[in-house]
């Protein structure tokens, strides 16, 4: 039974302003995407990475991030679906059933680490779901519609949550089964720990990220993933 990685990288990054899709821009000297690939490729704990891709990008991910970049873990390129929630599903229905637990993971977050997969795949034995995390540093208010503060949330139970996010495979695979045959328009999945909570699976554990674990979404999160790849690249 394995351990498989799925790597989101079918958004369209219309935030960015750019051309080209957020998880194929350079960074430094590297797609986005590759740098959560190297990761995963490296891992000894990792056996599996599914990589999702947009519709119609499948050739062009194999040959220019697949082969390119010599990713031997990479099983599949698949094709995503129209929101989030559909690509993580044909991911899950791509790793198949030796899969015994999926860490699913935004190809446009790069900074992750082998000792956060750690923690989370340790934690995950334990608790069958759990999401990399960390608590809010400001202090959040909760706004109505006409644009005035309706109260404080408090700050010490918020958390920001990120990935990956890990679960038993076949638990999650029929939580998103229920939704995808739902597909409910008023659900507005954010995350898979919503798929999750929508079809009544267990508590998720809340497993500590990174405060450096950005999502790539607008442009100047480029510079500051930058800054901080700099800085895990300088020598001990």
């Amino acid at each position: 039974m394995k351990n498989t990685a799925i790597v989101l990288a079918a958004g369209s990054g219309s935030r960015m302003r750019s051309d080209r899709k957020k998880q194929y821009m350079l960074l430094l000297d590297r797609p986005v995407v590759c740098y959560s690939l190297d990761v995963f490729e490296k891992s000894p704990r990792i056996d599996n990475i599914i990589l999702v891709c947009g519709a119609g990008d499948e050739t062009w991910c194999r040959q220019e991030i697949v082969e390119a970049y010599h990713y031997k873990k990479v099983k599949s390129v698949v094709a995503g679906g129209k929101e989030r929630y559909h690509s993580v599903y044909e991911g899950l229905k791509a790793a198949g059933d030796e899969c015994r637990t999926v860490l699913i993971h935004d190809g446009a977050r790069p900074l992750i680490d082998e000792a956060m997969i750690g923690r989370l795949l340790d934690e995950v034995e334990i608790c069958r779901a759990c999401v990399a995390a960390m608590p809010v540093k400001d202090t959040i208010k909760l706004s109505g519609q006409d644009g005035y503060v309706e109260e404080t949330l408090p700050r010490d139970r918020l958390w920001m949550i990120q990935t990956p996010q890990v679960f038993e495979y076949r638990m999650i695979l029929e939580a998103y089964r229920k939704v995808i045959q739902t597909d409910d328009p008023a659900v507005k999945i954010t995350d898979d720990a919503m798929v999750l909570e929508y079809a009544g699976g267990p508590k998720i554990k809340l497993v500590e990220g990174s405060y450096e674990n950005i999502k790539i979404t607008t442009p100047e999160d480029i510079p500051a993933a930058e800054a901080f790849l700099k800085r895990g690249m300088l020598p001990l």
